[in-house]
């Protein structure tokens, strides 16, 4: 055997056990999805040892279903299970490690929404297909509740957290402002959690959330009201292009490089911020230049991208087809193109996400 060969089956041996790992992966979470829509976790979740009657009987589900997800959750590793050679008596228990990832909604560590969303994109899988042949979208309508709640819940918990406490006030004059009293727009609020945790760190502070899709901001509303926020924070359907008014901190929180027209959208950024007012955009801390292979992060968003972020921009014709990979040099270019002079990348440490301001001649950070 030549030296060729012995790598090619070395190199064939080693892509066959990253993708089975990787369908094993992904069977891993189409059964978390079933535990946390079904409420599973959140029934075992200090309970103890429960049985699949018991566990069915709590969370109004089939018994046998029950039972065979139990029994694949303990296979896998995510359930333990007791001894009891009967299965319709074996106990099963959520560790206590594993309950804050799988039912603390508002912990970093909660990554049950990633889960659902991989599902729910997959769910447009056809029609992706389609788009991929086409050059057509899948736009956030088409995803569906799936997708829209997933995303929404990945990031509730740094902006009900970090956010407040420490990524904005690491903006002295952005901080100065919202303490002060000041009126912030939150463009592409999605369900709003952006625009609640900027109320609830800064208690003077109004927000106006803006955003398309309207069942979006309907939750929103909603989100808002149960927050105890809904007298300072205020959600409209509407296109960035046709608000009419002025704030001092106008701020896009994940969303410009799903826009297909990310430039107008900035431009009338710019307008909404005046001479004194600051654009803030929040993105993916992907890596500056293409790199391949990639990280973890690059892996991650350009399977975000595959599977909605570039197909939702371009379902939307014309359009620019960002992606969900828009580096610092991609921004830059829209943001001077929408009448800035430029970025400035703020020193803000998040694991995902990258903070810029945008630099308007005569506005603040000019």
């Amino acid at each position: 055997m030549t030296t060729t060969t012995t790598t090619t089956t070395t190199t064939t041996d080693a892509l066959v056990e990253r993708l089975f790992g990787a369908v094993l992966a992904t069977l891993d979470l189409q059964s978390v999805y079933l535990g946390d829509r079904l409420g599973y976790y959140r029934a075992l979740a200090g309970a103890g040892a429960l049985t699949a009657a018991e566990l069915a009987t709590r969370t109004a589900t089939a018994p046998r279903y029950t039972r065979e997800w139990l029994e694949q959750q303990a296979v896998t590793g995510i359930l333990t299970a007791d001894g009891e050679p009967d299965a319709t008596r074996r106990r099963f228990t959520l560790p206590d490690g594993h309950v804050e990832p799988l039912t603390a909604v508002l912990s970093p560590n909660h990554v049950v929404p990633l889960g659902r969303f991989v599902v729910g994109a997959g769910k447009q899988m056809d029609a992706l297909v389609e788009a991929y042949r086409s050059g057509g979208g899948v736009s956030w309508a088409d995803h569906g509740v799936d997708a829209r709640e997933a995303q929404a819940a990945a990031n509730r918990p740094m902006f009900l957290g970090t956010l407040g406490t420490a990524h904005l006030p690491a903006i002295p004059d952005v901080d100065a402002a919202l303490r002060a009293g000041g009126r912030v727009a939150d463009i592409g609020c999605g369900l709003g959690w952006s625009s609640i945790g900027i109320a609830l760190a800064y208690p003077d502070t109004t927000v106006d959330g803006y955003d398309l899709d309207a069942p979006s901001v309907e939750a929103a509303r909603r989100n808002a009201a149960e927050s105890g926020v809904g007298d300072r924070v205020r959600f409209h359907v509407a296109d960035a292009a046709t608000i009419d008014d002025r704030y001092d901190v106008v701020f896009a929180f994940e969303c410009i490089h799903d826009l297909p027209d990310p430039v107008a959208v900035l431009a009338s950024m710019r307008t909404l911020a005046g001479d004194d007012g600051t654009v803030v955009v929040m993105d993916e801390r992907v890596a500056e230049t293409f790199t391949a292979p990639g990280d973890d992060i690059e892996r991650l968003m350009y399977g975000y991208s595959l599977m909605c972020c570039l197909a939702d921009g371009m379902a939307h014709q014309p359009s620019a087809g960002t992606g969900t990979v828009m580096r610092p040099a991609t921004l830059r270019d829209y943001a001077v193109r929408a009448g800035f002079d430029g970025i400035e990348v703020l020193d803000i440490d998040d694991d995902f996400f990258r903070f810029y301001r945008l630099v308007n001649r005569g506005g603040p950070g000019s």
